[in-house]
């Protein structure tokens, strides 16, 4: 399967100017025979903490369908964020489109980021989401869910490969770097972390998205504000690693939990 990292600046709360800058990396990654293109967290607005203006209703959401559009127009499959807004209450979302547009996952983020007021604004999920494209069994999640890996352990079980969507601040990137490293290597999966660039509401971004394969090795650094690249990943890889190495095997999950229980 060939994944397209699109490290986006997609500015803050345009959604005209983000659509133009995706449209075009969506037309590299065609070019590029891609299967799946992976874009930043709240892809059209960047990360507001107004969904009472930038929310949309899941069942009639203009994100969904344009993303929908441009599946079939470049025949690619396509991780994107979007704002859902319901009686009220907001969801911070990453979806998966097929080819055809077809939704394949629709996760909420667990985790709204508390230190950056997002849960004064967003609710949070409870739900992990799985889905299948090409051979590759995938979960999606967004940004500050890579600080809790008890989420993606409980992914892996199914999952050889996770995407976490972001808008994480440069000046934490460090964070983000070894943390998408760990995910990778503690539950010997592909963990693929798509960024975004440029300045949002007094914040800036450097990107650093990167795809980390089963055993940590980076297979993919991006550093530019709008940069694009495609690296070619194997189920087999992670299953035949897990087989060599079987560390799942040693882990006693009942006994941390009932720590954490107790």
């Amino acid at each position: 399967m060939k994944i397209a990292l699109a490290q986006l600046d997609m500015d803050f709360e345009n959604k005209a100017l983000a659509k133009k800058r995706c449209t075009q990396m969506m037309e590299k990654a065609k070019a590029k025979c891609a299967d799946l293109i992976v874009f930043p967290e709240m892809t059209l607005t960047g990360f507001t903490m107004q969904p009472q203006i930038y929310g949309e209703q899941k069942q009639n959401s203009e994100t969904v369908a344009y993303f929908q559009e441009m599946a079939k127009r470049y025949d690619i499959g396509i991780v994107f964020g979007v704002i859902f807004l319901e009686n009220g209450k907001a969801e911070n979302h990453s979806m998966v489109l097929d080819k055809t547009g077809e939704v394949l996952a629709d996760y909420a983020k667990i985790h709204p980021f508390s230190y950056g007021a997002e849960a004064k604004y967003y609710v949070g999920g409870n739900q992990i989401a799985y889905c299948t494209m090409a051979g590759m069994t995938i979960s999606p999640f967004v940004c500050y869910d890579l600080r809790f890996p008890e989420i993606f352990q409980v992914a892996s079980k199914k999952s050889h490969c996770m995407t976490v969507i972001a808008n994480w601040p440069k000046q934490r990137i460090a964070h983000w770097k070894i943390l998408l490293q760990a995910r990778a290597i503690e539950t010997q999966s592909f963990i693929v972390g798509v960024n975004r660039s440029g300045k949002d509401d007094g914040l800036a971004y450097s990107g650093d998205s990167m795809l980390i394969s089963p055993t940590g090795e980076i297979l993919a650094h991006l550093t530019e504000q709008n940069a694009l690249q495609v690296v070619e990943i194997e189920n087999k890889q992670a299953e035949q690693y897990r087989e060599t190495f079987p560390l799942k095997a040693d882990r006693k999950e009942q006994l941390y939990a009932s720590w954490l229980q107790g």
